[in-house]
């Protein structure tokens, strides 16, 4: 269908218009390292009143209650996981976007959470195809707290996918430029010289935001599940992926390939043991990594998650969504860990 170059530009103007009408909230802003953990919105949702409480050794809490939350001093962002679906049409795991964002979002501003809202995730896909969806998307969550958006991209949007988005983000930030967008994605930690880091996902990630001239990114490295332990994937010692280790390395190996600044790189740590079991990332990698993370200058250090930082209540071996399934480790104690590292 041909459009007439009038409604082109009627609609373009549009779509400014309304990205504007978004970016009316200047957020909270900070040139100090973000922390803090993904919270799974559908564990533990109310699902009467949508309302978002935390797990804590296994039991449900509400994770805004007036002016205070569940997080201690010291966490500056919760990650809110995840969103999915067309941008503008989006829902969180079933729950209509509208509901969840009217449900809990003047509490995270009363209790003064600062908060990211996440996109994607390992079993979901978010798309946005047109700016009039993206704006939209973003106007739902605005809010004092809001810090910005993450777009977990994993193995299933197509290339055409990604660079939509990446399109969309570009256009955003010259509205709102305060905002901390930043994209999720898989890395191997290699130590056998080869620098591999990220994946063919990660790749045309890094080359859409190249091709589109996007600036003030953050990288957010998922440093986890590496595989077998071998130096084409991890820095092993002692026959295992290092996990702490291997998530500098991988830092290390995107700023050789990408020439990417310390600022515009987070980390992403998975508590326990991770989806491939040999991968077992402990208390004490958690502290090295913070001390890492602090001293090199890094955009972020966040975790996953909040409710699996607690052994399990019946023990586990496996990975389990609702605790660490290291049952010596006491509830809280990564938490405690990555507090005591960035001191």
């Amino acid at each position: 269908m041909f459009l007439h170059p009038r409604l082109i530009r009627a609609g373009l103007a549009l779509a400014a218009s309304l990205l504007a009408a978004a970016c009316t909230t200047t957020p909270p802003q900070s040139t100090a390292l973000l922390f803090g953990p993904y919270k799974h919105i559908n564990m533990g949702l109310d699902a009467q009143h949508k309302r978002i409480s935390g797990l804590q050794n296994g039991q449900s809490v509400a994770l805004t209650q007036g002016a205070s939350h569940i997080l201690p001093p010291g966490v500056n962002a919760l990650s809110l996981a995840f969103a999915s679906g067309e941008c503008g049409q989006e829902n969180w795991g079933g729950v209509p976007a509208t509901a969840l964002a009217d449900a809990n979002l003047k509490g995270l501003v009363q209790a003064r959470l600062p908060y990211i809202i996440s996109t994607g995730g390992e079993g979901g896909v978010f798309t946005c195809g047109t700016d009039t969806g993206f704006a939209a998307f973003i106007q739902r969550y605005t809010t004092p707290a809001l810090i910005g958006f993450d777009f977990d991209i994993e193995a299933n949007q197509t290339e055409t996918m990604i660079r939509d988005l990446v399109q969309r983000v570009k256009l955003a930030q010259q509205a709102r430029p305060h905002l901390r967008f930043s994209f999720t994605v898989a890395t191997f930690a290699a130590n056998d010289g080869s620098g591999a880091s990220l994946n063919a996902t990660g790749q045309i990630v890094m080359r859409a935001l190249q091709d589109f001239g996007v600036r003030d990114y953050v990288i957010n490295l998922m440093v986890m599940n590496y595989g077998p332990a071998t130096a084409t994937n991890c820095v092993v010692r002692q026959g295992r992926c290092d996990m702490a280790a291997s998530a500098e390395q991988a830092v290390q190996n995107l700023r050789a390939k990408y020439g990417l600044a310390p600022s515009q790189i987070a980390v992403t740590a998975m508590l326990g043991v991770n989806d491939v079991v040999e991968n077992v990332f402990t208390p004490q990698d958690a502290q090295q990594l913070a001390r890492f993370a602090k001293a090199q200058g890094l955009a972020g250090l966040h975790y996953w998650s909040l409710d699996r930082d607690t052994p399990c209540v019946n023990g586990a071996t496996a990975v389990s969504p609702a605790c660490s399934s290291l049952n010596a480790v006491p509830a809280q104690a990564y938490l405690q860990a990555f507090l005591a590292g960035l001191q």
